[in-house]
């Protein structure tokens, strides 16, 4: 599995799991920092961090709590969701191209920041086993999105 790949699958659903469990987080731009490291694939170079800029609608916020959009070829579940004041936790499946399932937990340290880790095990379609996890911070840039496009919604469900 590429890295773009990986960073594309992994980086969609844990802002979507952060940002949803957020409450009454704002509309507007937000931007997500991220580092991932995997065991389990030998070959993998070290992945360092990656920063993406991601667009919330209050559409999202309304349906979703914030964005929602399963990462493209994969289709991804959120479970036992449990939120607090201070944070969130939930399971996560995502089936696709790459088999996954972990849990999410996300600290809210203000109103325009969240901590998040993230820890996945996968089965890769060869049947090699990896364990990905990725720690991320959100922070809240302002109202407006400029060029960034928002995520696109999912059907309803």
């Amino acid at each position: 599995m590429s890295k773009t790949r990986i960073w594309m699958v992994v980086g969609c659903c844990l802002f979507a799991l952060a940002a949803r469990a957020q409450g009454q987080r704002k509309a507007g731009l937000w931007q997500v920092t991220s580092q991932m490291s995997m065991s389990g694939m030998p070959n993998m170079p070290a992945m360092g961090s990656h920063t993406q800029q991601v667009c919330v609608t209050q559409a999202m916020i309304d349906k979703y709590g914030g964005p929602y959009s399963n990462p493209q070829n994969a289709q991804c579940q959120v479970t036992n969701v449990s939120v607090t004041s201070t944070g969130m936790s939930a399971d996560l499946s995502c089936t696709g191209r790459t088999t996954m399932t972990g849990t999410v937990k996300t600290t809210f340290v203000d109103a325009n920041t969240t901590k998040t880790t993230m820890l996945m095990n996968m089965t890769m379609g060869n049947g090699q086993a990896m364990t990905m996890t990725m720690d991320a911070t959100s922070t809240y840039k302002g109202p407006d999105c400029g060029s960034v496009q928002p995520l696109a919604m999912p059907p309803s469900q």
